[in-house]
């Protein structure tokens, strides 16, 4: 099994997190208690956790291009047709997004499709695509 990432995060309730991860995204619930659950995110491992004074929290934000970014985000890369698709869904669901469906760094190695959006808790969810080979490239 390749290695998977593992994240733990705030929400302030699991009715609305399941709300956003499995009825919007389509990730699927793992084991659950009344104060978590975990959630197959594309494949990795994240966990909710109910503590909504750490939900409430808002971070510091920096710049991608044009558009501000929190500096508290997770996220995942996906395949362009399955980020377009994504897009395409989330739009067309009224999503308010943080920074909108776009195509970033035009014309340099780092160029990618990208959207972040925060779910129905606070936390800040980006998706992005660009080739496998590109993620790391530092020219």
């Amino acid at each position: 099994m390749p290695p998977l990432f593992h994240l733990s995060m705030p929400v302030d309730s699991l009715e609305r997190a399941l709300a956003f991860y499995v009825e919007l995204l389509g990730c699927r619930i793992g084991r659950s208690t009344k104060n978590r659950m975990d959630i197959d995110f594309f494949g990795h491992h994240v966990v909710a956790h109910v503590a909504p004074k750490d939900a409430q929290q808002r971070s510091s934000v920096i710049g991608t291009d044009n558009d501000p970014s929190p500096i508290r985000h997770f996220g995942v890369i996906l395949p362009l047709e399955q980020w377009q698709e994504l897009a395409d869904r989330t739009t067309e669901a009224g999503v308010q997004f943080v920074v909108p469906p776009q195509v970033i760094h035009k014309g340099r190695i780092s160029e990618q499709s990208i959207m972040l959006m925060r779910d129905t808790c606070g936390n800040v969810v980006e998706f992005k695509s660009i080739p496998e080979d590109r993620i790391f490239a530092t020219q």
